[in-house]
């Protein structure tokens, strides 16, 4: 209860973001391949930005 308003740090933002942009890119692999392709990419760029703050 007293995490409820617990702002989310940038590192938990780009974590959020990096899964939300893997499921994306799964779900259009089936149907659009390059689309998918570029989901990842945004993906691994994402974690680069992670790595790069720890």
């Amino acid at each position: 209860m007293f995490g409820l308003f617990k702002k989310k740090s940038e590192k938990e933002k780009l974590q959020v973001k990096y899964e939300k942009l893997l499921k994306e890119a799964h779900t259009l692999s089936t149907s659009n391949r390059r689309m998918s392709d570029q989901k990842t990419f945004e993906a691994e760029e994402v974690m680069k930005k992670i790595e790069k703050m720890n």
